[in-house]
């Protein structure tokens, strides 16, 4: 009876290794694969073409967290925008400290009344003009060639006939970061997610067990959709002062995810004392975390994902 008992305490406690092993697997997974297609659709504004419209430059890095139509319209030519392990952001709490954080704009890759395509009231949406009149895509001022508002009446650019209305599609600036807790003080590191909605942003949970995010980021320079320098903070390459460190942002054609996955449950008699490497920092040095020295088992995962709507437009 002892050695049958024996066996069945060391036969469970595989099995619970086992099982912490495949969801962590699972949860790493999946958050790369949510960054990865996020990436993908990054400055997907549907017909409309940003170089050709040749909207301004915003003087300073808008702040993410903005939901008025203003800022917003501002913000259209920064596709993709990152804080290095610090950031002090309005519409997201709990961020755990030293992990990066990441934003994303876009347009849905679905039409407005479509099937399956949920409108969202006081949302706002895009809608490119197809029309070549003096009062659209022929005119001087890059705004008329585009409308971006929370109210459907205002949504009044055409077709290439020019009497249709264009088609509209749900503007989304989504943000990224890892939280210190997926439920209040239950101290599993999550990956979570800030959606742009009506009037403001809803955060929801995406991945628990997330316990890092590192990014570097493709920037381009010499303006072929090539990445020609890798930074994990744009902010401060280069000779990077004021409105030259937006257009760094610009210029980003790529991103390399680091991302640490971490067991939501310990492991007895286990204790964690690896190091473990996400990318490089932004000074070009190994940006190494660990050794933890507690009973978490972790894994690391890595990805490089191409900016196929900014890049495309170059090339």
């Amino acid at each position: 009876m002892a050695g049958l008992t024996v066996v069945y305490v060391n036969s469970s406690r595989t099995h619970a290794e086992l099982d912490k092993a495949s969801q962590q697997i699972e949860n790493g997974r999946y958050a790369m694969q949510v960054l990865s297609d996020e990436l993908r659709l990054a400055g997907y504004l549907a017909e409309f073409n940003i170089l050709q419209a040749g909207l301004p430059t915003p003087g300073t890095k808008p702040d993410p967290c903005a939901s008025d139509i203003v800022s917003l319209s501002a913000a259209l030519p920064l596709h993709i925008q990152g804080y290095d392990n610090t950031a002090t952001l309005t519409c997201i709490s709990d961020r755990k400290a030293n992990t990066d954080v990441l934003v994303v704009r876009r347009v849905s890759t679905c039409v407005s009344g479509a099937a399956g395509c949920t409108d969202v009231a006081g949302a706002a949406y895009f809608q490119a003009s197809l029309c070549n009149s003096s009062t659209e895509l022929d005119s001087a001022n890059a705004t008329d060639q585009f409308r971006l508002d929370t109210v459907a009446a205002n949504l009044d650019r055409h077709k290439k006939d020019c009497v249709t209305l264009a088609s509209t599609r749900r503007y989304i600036t989504n943000i990224y970061f890892v939280a210190n807790n997926d439920l209040p003080g239950d101290g599993v590191p999550t990956l979570k997610r800030a959606e742009l909605g009506a009037g403001g942003f809803t955060v929801v949970s995406l991945a628990n067990g997330i316990d890092n995010l590192q990014l570097e980021y493709g920037i381009d320079t010499d303006g072929d959709g090539i990445p020609d320098a890798l930074n994990a903070n744009p902010d401060t390459y280069g000779a990077c002062v004021g409105a030259a460190c937006v257009t760094n942002w610009q210029n980003v054609m790529l991103v390399n995810l680091n991302l640490l996955s971490r067991n939501n449950l310990p492991s007895p008699a286990y204790t964690d004392t690896k190091t473990y490497s996400l990318g490089l920092d932004a000074g070009g040095s190994a940006n190494t975390v660990g050794p933890f020295n507690d009973p978490y088992r972790r894994h690391v995962f890595q990805a490089q994902v191409r900016l196929n709507n900014p890049a495309g437009r170059r090339e």
